[in-house]
């Protein structure tokens, strides 16, 4: 993948917005086209305690409701770390929204002042799909683009 123009094409897109919603819908839509093995792109936001809410997406159907104790994306928005996960199937609590994925890659979302927002997701058919350089280049990608969030 070429990580540097995809960021360069995201950054020039959301330069300048601060609306959550939009900056999410162009992010989920530019990483979907972009990586190879995303099989559903998308956010999760954070909408009250320890909830989470389906945010602009990319791919099939997504659940619509996940809690903090829940799943990746919960342990995620729990913890606030990355969640690389090579075997769904191995992981406790797991949710199958979509019973094809094999792996998942979750990363917090937080603005600058270090909320919250919530997290992005992305599912692959195939397993050990993500890889650390995927988490390096979306870590700071997402700080990025989020910093002026509201």
């Amino acid at each position: 993948m070429k990580y540097q123009e995809i960021t360069d094409a995201i950054l020039a897109l959301t330069h300048g917005e601060t609306d959550a919603v939009a900056l999410m819908a162009t992010v989920a839509c530019e990483i979907h086209a972009a990586h190879p093995l995303a099989d559903w792109t998308g956010f999760y936001r954070v909408v009250a305690p320890e909830l989470l809410k389906i945010g602009p997406y990319q791919g099939g159907h997504g659940c619509l409701v996940i809690p903090f104790s829940r799943g990746v994306c919960g342990a995620c928005a729990r913890t606030g770390e990355v969640q690389n996960v090579p075997d769904v199937d191995a992981f406790p609590g797991h949710i199958a929204c979509a019973s094809s994925t094999r792996s998942e890659l979750v990363l917090p979302v937080r603005n600058g002042a270090g909320r919250l927002l919530g997290v992005l997701d992305i599912d692959s058919d195939t397993p050990a799909a993500f890889t650390k350089a995927d988490e390096d280049w979306l870590v700071p990608l997402l700080a990025a683009v989020f910093r002026e969030a509201e």
